[in-house]
């Protein structure tokens, strides 16, 4: 009777051993993707979010950085990303593969604009309508401020910019555009205004050189987005994580180094006109006459 007692306590641990080492398991990190458009050599303070949301959230958080919005949004169709910063233009192509986790509030609104920029050496330049046969530079293809406004004003001129520009390029960085625009490597470019706006705080040399010659409508700021896949769980984590930011004495400082008000909830609605403006080149670039 005691052998068996034995073996079957024995038994019982050896079963147990597996769930006790599974609960011990410590939980997957949280994968973040970002590109430079936004976050542009900040490699200081973005190990600092990092470490506040881990901290949050209780649990380990990766961010994935890549040059490109196309690099980021195909990681997280694929599932290699839980969660991602991106564009407007991006989230409204990709909406059955994204849910919206929260948007930036800037001014007071979960709003920012297109900027087209433009050396202040240049005098003339009042509109885009001014730089027919200039280059122009771009700074992402898959960006709303940083080319499908500009693109959406060409296309309602009948142009588009192959036919309008000498040359265009990308810089993959907004920053970037504005140093392609200072320095005389471009004549003209696409810009998000709210990082523009972030610069004249940060680096005044740079914008100082440029000047806006047009103001885009308000559009729906760039969003954080989640692949479909993430739990429901962890989806509130980090949205409450985001959202909380503003009111935490750790957070508030990191919202005023992005020049944020916060993070808000927001509405697929946000970025209508941004779809509009896609729908519109997209129907254009169907009517027009097949090359032979």
């Amino acid at each position: 009777m005691a052998d068996l007692l034995r073996a079957m306590l024995c038994l019982f641990l050896l079963l147990a051993l597996p769930a006790q080492a599974v609960e011990k398991q410590p939980p997957a990190p949280v994968r973040i993707g970002l590109t430079p458009v936004f976050l542009d050599d900040q490699a200081k303070f973005v190990n600092a979010w990092r470490a506040y949301l881990e901290n949050r959230m209780q649990r380990p958080v990766i961010f994935v950085q890549r040059g490109s919005y196309r690099e980021v949004v195909d990681m997280l169709r694929e599932g290699k990303l839980d969660f991602a910063w991106l564009c407007g233009y991006p989230y409204v192509r990709n909406m059955e593969y994204f849910r919206l986790l929260a948007v930036p509030l800037y001014k007071g609104e979960p709003l920012y604009q297109s900027y087209i920029i433009v050396s202040t050496a240049d005098k003339q330049t009042r509109s885009i309508s001014d730089l027919r046969g200039k280059i122009f530079a771009f700074s992402d293809p898959d960006s709303n401020s940083g080319h499908l406004y500009p693109e959406y004003l060409l296309a309602k001129k009948g142009e588009t910019s192959a036919t309008y520009f000498t040359k265009t390029f990308y810089t993959w960085s907004h920053r970037k555009v504005v140093e392609a625009v200072a320095s005389g490597l471009a004549q003209g470019g696409a810009v998000d205004g709210y990082v523009w706006d972030t610069l004249v705080f940060t680096h005044p040399e740079l914008t100082g050189k440029t000047r806006i010659v047009a103001e885009s409508p308000q559009f729906g700021h760039p969003p954080f987005v989640s692949n479909r896949a993430v739990s429901q769980q962890l989806f509130l984590d980090m949205q409450n994580a985001l959202i909380n930011m503003v009111h935490d004495p750790e957070g508030a400082p990191m919202l005023a180094i992005l020049n944020l008000d916060g993070f808000v909830y927001g509405e697929p609605g946000l970025f209508d006109g941004i779809a509009e403006m896609s729908d519109f080149i997209e129907k254009r670039r169907d009517a027009a006459p097949k090359r032979r």
